[in-house]
């Protein structure tokens, strides 16, 4: 796992209880994601609008719980980004 895929985790995740809701990621990623570019954390075009947030989590949703852990959350953005 890639440290920059866990400090994205951990800001994405609002309730602090080690999961992702479709609703944090989307609120987060809109939020924060100049931050997060500016940052370094993730590149700008990384940052979409609502359905693009939305659509990643449904990529990264493997087994259609909807939450993500922090292992499905990696094996979709390590490759995304290039970590």
């Amino acid at each position: 796992m890639s440290d920059r895929a866990r400090i994205l985790f951990d800001a994405l995740d609002l309730d602090h209880d080690g999961t992702l809701t479709r609703v944090e990621v989307i609120e987060a990623l809109l939020a924060k994601g100049p931050t997060l570019v500016a940052q370094g954390v993730i590149p700008a075009w990384g940052v979409g609008d609502a359905d693009a947030a939305s659509a990643l989590f449904d990529e990264a949703d493997a087994n259609g719980d909807r939450v993500l852990t922090l292992d499905e959350f990696t094996a979709i953005v390590n490759p995304r980004f290039g970590w």
